[in-house]
């Protein structure tokens, strides 16, 4: 199977559109249509001014010209009581559900953890529901008890995840304890 890498700071319309499709027929939601899920992929990492080899990207799978499996990576910088870590923040992961049972999610997953396993980024964050755990466990990641905040944010002290629980890959020793400040929105 072909794994295509978009770069997030150049994506086209074209492109951009492909993905919103797949996300919004995974995820409906009110108010999130192609069209405003098109734009934001087209106005996030313009602007990325990081480490070339950690700019934001997409992977992905298509069939038939369609996107049918999809994950993104970007940078983020998180505080630690260990100090600042930038992390490959994981998001957007998703397979379209007719095609389930391929292992598609599990190749552009696994397209993303090499950027860690190569040494890239040190570690990857990010949350998942309960029912997808054992999915991430067995590339090796595994749940973070930390406490998770966004000094940014209106209420610093609310979790800026939204999903049941957070985990990092990979699950080897090393990982800081304590707050994990996400200094941004959850992803």
């Amino acid at each position: 199977m072909n794994i295509e890498t978009l770069d997030s700071r150049t994506i086209t319309e074209p492109e951009a559109r492909a993905i919103a499709e797949l996300l919004c027929a995974v995820w409906p939601k009110p108010g999130r249509t192609v069209d405003t899920r098109t734009a934001q992929l087209l106005s996030e990492w313009r602007d990325h001014s990081g480490p070339e080899e950690q700019h934001p990207r997409s992977f992905l799978i298509r069939e038939n010209g369609r996107v049918v499996a999809h994950s993104g990576i970007f940078p983020r910088t998180i505080g630690t009581q260990d100090g600042e870590i930038t992390i490959l923040a994981l998001a957007r992961v998703c397979t379209d559900p007719a095609l389930r049972g391929r292992h598609l999610g599990e190749a552009v997953v696994r397209e993303s953890f090499k950027l860690v396993d190569d040494g890239t980024f040190p570690w990857s964050l990010f949350q998942t529901k309960h029912k997808v755990r054992p999915f991430y466990e067995r590339f090796g990641a595994c749940l973070i008890d930390n406490r998770i905040v966004n000094s940014q944010a209106e209420d610093p002290a609310a979790s800026p995840f939204w999903d049941e629980i957070a985990m990092r890959y990979p699950g080897r020793s090393g990982w800081p304890e304590g707050e994990i400040d996400l200094r941004g929105p959850g992803y």
